[in-house]
């Protein structure tokens, strides 16, 4: 019996490590969806477009392993959550195949339209906003 219960443990332990949610610099947490490399970043704290598209650029690149280059797009506006960890979220995904939509680049920092793209590299220096130097203190 003790064996059967440490089998279903090592078994079901590595499952449950994947589908934790990453806490990005601004606090913001990322829900991975898909083994596709969908994910959903949970609006909260005030956060804006910045913010968000902060912890989707930080996500991509710590956890997915995207380079700067790499476009990350808007897959599903800011609406109701579908890990249901929170109440509002903006699914992103790496995968421009996966969009139902046209990839569409914009001026304005913006989670409110399907399809559009920042590259990594560009989003995430909107995580700079939330690093406070120490050389001034």
């Amino acid at each position: 019996m003790r064996r059967i219960l440490v089998s279903a443990v090592l078994v079901v332990l590595p499952l449950a490590a994947v589908a934790q949610p990453y806490t990005a610099i601004n606090r913001l947490k990322v829900v991975p969806l898909t083994a596709a490399g969908d994910f959903e970043v949970i609006e909260n704290y005030g956060e804006g477009p910045r913010g968000i598209w902060c912890a989707a650029a930080s996500f991509a690149r710590d956890r997915l392993g995207a380079g700067g280059p790499a476009e990350l797009y808007v897959k599903s506006s800011r609406g109701r959550s579908v890990s249901g960890l929170g109440r509002t979220s903006v699914v992103f995904t790496l995968n421009r195949s996966d969009l139902l939509v046209a990839p569409s680049k914009s001026y304005s920092i913006s989670v409110n339209q399907p399809g559009l793209s920042l590259p990594v590299g560009h989003a995430v220096q909107f995580c700079q906003d939330y690093i406070i130097p120490t050389h001034i203190f």
